[in-house]
């Protein structure tokens, strides 16, 4: 079984994006790159909602052959334009150079994703793509989340998580000397954290959590 794995990168206040959708808000820098083209090396699918995908579609394909772009970023757009590609979306219809990116109706996506999880392969990656991933998480198909946390307080903007659309983020018990006394059943989050990973030099770091599914 594949893993379906979220990356986004967030405020210290918990915004997805700054006010007006402004992404460039979010500190990216050199740790954003390295992180995602780790990821991507890892995967075998880059899936994404329609926003994401047509923002990266007016991005990443040229950059490949931009001799003056950091390598980092040639090398994502290396990956990026020869991955598997999947969209989430009702209006979209694929085009060049990406002609070849699969296109899934909304109504279809958790049916289309699970069949992808089922085969053979890497991860399944996905960055932004907010709504999309939202969905997929309440339908228990998201199996990681990596959130890269960066030295900025927005003050507003998208949250990262909206109230009522998944459980409440938090620890699933106390760290004592004679091990883990779980929280009570009702107030265990269903995200437990794996790792936290820094970067030298950077003052932004990941924390990777996984998705424990609720019974």
């Amino acid at each position: 079984m594949r893993k379906l794995i979220v990356t986004a990168i967030v405020s210290l206040d918990g915004y997805f994006e700054g006010k007006d959708f402004d992404v460039m808000a979010l500190p990216m820098g050199d740790a954003f790159n390295d992180h995602n083209l780790e990821r991507l090396q890892a995967a075998s699918t880059l899936l994404l909602g329609r926003k994401t995908y047509t923002d990266f579609l007016g991005f990443w394909p040229d950059v490949a052959a931009d001799e003056e772009a950091p390598e980092v970023l040639r090398a994502i757009s290396r990956i990026n334009n020869t991955i598997e590609r999947v969209v989430v979306s009702d209006t979209l219809t694929a085009a060049a150079p990406w002609a070849d990116t699969e296109v899934v109706a909304r109504a279809d996506a958790r049916k289309r994703i699970a069949e992808l999880k089922a085969e053979e392969g890497g991860d399944i990656i996905m960055f932004g793509s907010r709504t999309l991933w939202h969905d997929l998480l309440a339908a228990g198909l998201v199996d990681e989340i990596h959130l890269m946390y960066g030295p900025v307080v927005l003050g507003e903007g998208t949250p990262m998580f909206e109230a009522g659309t998944v459980a409440p983020v938090g620890m699933v018990g106390v760290q004592r000397p004679d091990g883990v006394v779980p929280f009570p059943a009702g107030t265990v989050s269903p995200l437990k954290l794996q790792g936290v990973r820094t970067f030298e030099g950077s003052e932004n770091f990941v924390a990777q959590y996984a998705v424990v599914p609720q019974s």
